[in-house]
């Protein structure tokens, strides 16, 4: 029976397709087809960065570290980030391009701009960032390169999107901030609007563009092809809102927006940062439980017992009368001494940790999240190590981020072929 369904005709036309396509990919990207063809996720893939700051360039460094070949394209100028600090390259560039190759490219000259289509002939994925309509501008919209290359994943982040009212409004972390409610709902009740102490725009659109990529790369596997993928930073950040959008929509709008170290809903009690003899301690109950554990490491049996306070919407309605409790008992104990009680009780918690303390911490540095890399012109600096854990995937381990064009001329020979001459003559000219 088993040799008869072999040997079927349609199976064999689908053995004999399917050796053609696997034959076909493999030819295109130049690889061999062998038992050890892969060791990382994206081996073989070759992307060309022309992410700027923060958003696009944290996608290209993700790409890189799932094993993709990332070539950083970038103006005659560089990208803003290289030079916020006079005569130098900075750590925010330096974190956020390691293990990328360096193009210097003037993509407004004719010249220039036949190089890069050139590239686009071989790349697998493009990663921009500009502001709305400069590709476009330029003549290498998706239309363009989408001819040049039907496989292209052409992987855009905006900060609006390009529909919408607000598409061509220029966008930055902070303005989308302020566009997402962010700084509405951050700070103190009755206190001015403050910004996230991070960048959660620029990076949680990175992320999402990253993971546009990927899933635009396995359906290109099915189908053949490539597509524009769009993140907006501004769609991507949205859903961190979930929990102060819940308590306006419960409340019916009645809530303060801004709720300090407390729960954005108001709906958690205990949910703060309590003083120590030497910090500060994060703690949370998020269920009936952990606030029973938590009364008995206060000796508090009596709130223990209160029925009052045995369900999660009592407690919230006496939430100033609990955090002075809690704080109370946290304040003459040290930050180390609290959180070993109270994790050690299974109740959520974290000891404030400054700047000083989270780049020696231990557990990032055996994780491999923050590494120390040699770089050409600063010398020893710390980098971001891979956030995404695959175990059949080999790690990439970090290289620092290249210098400006510095592998200019490897990149071109290697992939265009460009002989010694004519990159001396592209250098004499400006384009490269």
């Amino acid at each position: 029976m088993t040799n008869e369904i072999h040997g079927h005709p349609l199976v064999a036309t689908i053995e004999a397709v399917t050796i053609w396509s696997v034959n076909a990919y493999c030819q295109t990207k130049s690889l061999k087809l062998t038992s050890n063809l892969v060791t990382r996720a994206l081996d073989g893939l070759f992307v060309l960065d022309l992410g700027q700051i923060y958003n696009g360039s944290y996608c290209g460094v993700l790409l890189s570290y799932l094993g993709a070949e990332v070539v950083k394209v970038e103006s005659p100028a560089g990208d803003p980030t290289r030079w916020r600090v006079v005569g130098r390259e900075t750590h925010p560039f330096v974190m956020l391009n390691s293990n990328k190759k360096g193009v210097r490219l003037d993509l407004k000259t004719e010249r220039g701009k036949d190089l890069f289509l050139r590239l686009v002939e071989r790349a697998d994925v493009l990663v921009e960032n500009f502001a709305p309509g400069t590709m476009q501008r330029l003549g290498l919209g998706y239309p363009e390169l989408e001819r040049v290359n039907p496989r292209l994943v052409y992987a855009s982040g905006k900060g609006y999107g390009s529909t919408g009212p607000h598409r061509d409004y220029p966008a930055m972390d902070l303005t989308i901030q302020a566009m997402t409610a962010v700084m509405a709902t951050t700070g103190f009740d009755g206190h001015p609007p403050v910004k996230a102490g991070i960048a959660p725009a620029d990076f949680m659109g990175g992320v999402h563009l990253a993971a546009s990529v990927l899933a635009a790369l396995y359906q290109r596997e099915r189908t053949g092809r490539g597509q524009l993928v769009e993140v907006s930073m501004q769609d991507a950040l949205l859903p961190s809102l979930t929990s102060a959008l819940g308590g306006y929509f419960e409340s019916g709008g009645t809530l303060p927006e801004q709720t300090g170290n407390r729960h954005n809903g108001l709906s958690v009690c205990p949910y703060n940062v309590y003083p120590a003899k030497d910090g500060w301690i994060a703690i949370l109950c998020m269920t009936d439980r952990h606030w029973q554990a938590l009364c008995r490491l206060m000796g508090r049996a009596d709130l223990a017992d209160d029925p009052e306070l045995a369900t999660t919407p009592g407690r919230c309605a006496q939430m100033d009368m609990i955090d002075e409790v809690v704080g109370d008992w946290t304040r003459p104990q040290t930050k180390a001494d609290l959180f070993q009680l109270v994790t050690g009780a299974h109740i959520p918690a974290a000891p404030l940790v400054h700047l000083t303390e989270l780049v020696a911490d231990p557990h990032l540095r055996e994780r491999g999240m923050l590494r120390d890399v040699d770089h050409p012109t600063m010398g020893r600096v710390t980098v971001y190590g891979n956030p995404l854990r695959l175990g059949d995937s080999e790690p990439v381990e970090p290289r620092a981020a290249p210098l400006h064009g510095e592998h200019t001329d490897e990149v071109l020979r290697e992939h265009l072929g460009l002989p010694d001459e004519e990159l001396r003559r592209l250098h004499e000219e400006g384009v490269i």
